[in-house]
């Protein structure tokens, strides 16, 4: 049961991550090539001058990774943090004596809720990151 859920969002996320490469990374991609093939069109600049020309055409598309990076593992953290606590429920249960079914049952529900929870914030964390890409992007 857990290992379903767990499908359920990686599915879920990866398809967010594709959406935004397709919508907003490679945009991005695209701007940071140009821009760095523009830096080796000065004739007049030394070396150091299109290397840091280079460097900051990076930027962007490299605060932009580490904003999807974050966002994911902020994701990941509460999802964890969520399912740890189904699972410290259950371990409760079995202390209490409950029989072993029946705290399996409880941990599924439990852990479908996490993921169902989660999942209904994929939508606002997808728009949210794109807001910020955008703005990284300008």
């Amino acid at each position: 049961m857990a290992e379903l859920q767990q499908l359920r969002v990686q599915e879920a996320v990866d398809s967010m991550v594709k959406s935004l490469e397709r919508e907003n990374i490679r945009k991005m991609q695209g701007l940071m090539f140009r821009c760095s093939a523009s830096c080796r069109e000065d004739s007049q600049a030394s070396m150091k001058q299109v290397h840091q020309c280079i460097e900051r055409c990076h930027v962007p598309l490299a605060q932009a990774q580490a904003l999807v990076t974050s966002e994911l593992e902020k994701f990941q953290d509460r999802l964890a943090r969520c399912t740890m606590h189904c699972n410290d429920k259950a371990k409760d249960s079995i202390d209490a004596g409950s029989k072993e079914l029946q705290v399996k049952q409880q941990l599924d529900s439990c852990v479908t809720k996490c993921v169902d929870d989660h999942m209904h914030l994929i939508p606002t964390m997808t728009k949210k990151m794109k807001e910020a890409l955008l703005s990284i992007g300008k």
